[in-house]
């Protein structure tokens, strides 16, 4: 499967797509563009940025670049990269929720059409549990699983408990890269292990396809609490360390800075439940942290260990 399929899945949801010489993008947000595919690591050069601001009349960009580029927040990708998953390679507390979970759900893929419908209360109660009520809605959300039910690489798993789907996950296969996108899970069924065990049992699924080499379980978060990744490390995956990319258009640059962001902190705090004041105060967070080196930003929990030095950024 190649990045054209993605880029035909979000057309179908509505976003507008452009290919580029280094990586493919498109609207995450009002003239803001996120690269993708997600895995990818890349470096696109002044000529292809102003090709973007041209092209696209974009305002900011977010991409994922090697750790020893020149600027980027220290940042991570969450991966699985072995070959094999076996549960004795998780913690005690992780290997009895997935047993737990294994014996109590049925767990297989899904059709995209039940998705569709049924998946929205599992959606929407994960949405809630973490406080994004306002993000998304039931069109927005059969769009998004009507429009991968024909494309090649991209499937739905779920786990039920009796006729009652309790949690599901959206993945696509780009390469030789198996991209869990979305996961979510009913808030009833949380404490007998089912996220564990639907995310034991697909990793091992698609590790077991001889196209499969490595599984990416998402970028390292905007705006989204640690705690939404410690699930993730406590189920075997990793924090790849990269550098995390936002640069803004350049007649814009001298907007964002420490006082702008400052007042964008106490307008989120003004409206804690508005997701696009959280995206817009990431970015910003992020393109401040990406201009220093890397000895002098602090770095997110998973990489606390240290990072290398790096020269200054922007």
């Amino acid at each position: 499967m190649n990045p054209d399929i993605f880029a035909e899945w979000l057309r179908r949801q509505g976003h507008r797509v452009l290919r580029t010489e280094s990586s493919y993008w498109y609207d995450q947000g009002p003239r803001v563009y996120q690269a993708f595919p997600y895995h990818w690591l890349i470096a696109p050069g002044e000529a292809e940025l102003a090709e973007l601001w041209r092209g696209l009349g974009a305002i900011g960009l977010r991409y994922s670049t090697p750790l020893e580029s020149q600027a980027g927040a220290a940042s991570y990708h969450v991966v699985y990269e072995g070959s094999q998953y076996p549960l004795s390679i998780l913690p005690k507390k992780a290997r009895y929720d997935v047993r737990k979970g294994l014996a109590a759900f049925r767990i297989a893929p899904l059709p995209f059409a039940e998705l569709a419908v049924q998946g929205w209360a599992v959606r929407r109660e994960t949405l809630e549990r973490q406080g994004r009520t306002q993000a998304e809605d039931s069109a927005w959300w059969q769009t998004l699983c009507q429009s991968a039910a024909d494309l090649p690489g991209f499937e739905a798993w779920g786990a039920w408990s009796g006729d009652t789907l309790a949690a599901a996950l959206i993945a696509f296969t780009c390469e030789d890269c198996c991209s869990i996108l979305h996961q979510g899970s009913r808030s009833a069924y949380l404490s007998q292990g089912v996220n564990n065990a639907l995310t034991f049992a697909f990793t091992q699924a698609a590790l077991g396809r001889p196209s499969v080499r490595r599984l990416f379980y998402g970028l390292h978060s905007l705006d989204a609490p640690p705690s939404v990744d410690e699930f993730k490390f406590r189920m075997g995956y990793t924090a790849k360390p990269v550098r995390q990319r936002v640069v803004f258009h350049p007649w814009l640059r001298p907007l964002f800075n420490p006082l702008s962001h400052a007042a964008l902190r106490g307008l989120r705090r003004l409206r804690p439940g508005s997701p696009a004041l959280a995206k817009a105060e990431g970015m910003l967070r992020f393109y401040l942290q990406g201009r220093l080196p890397l000895e002098r930003q602090e770095a997110p929990p998973p990489l606390r260990g240290g990072l290398p030095e790096s020269s200054a950024g922007e």
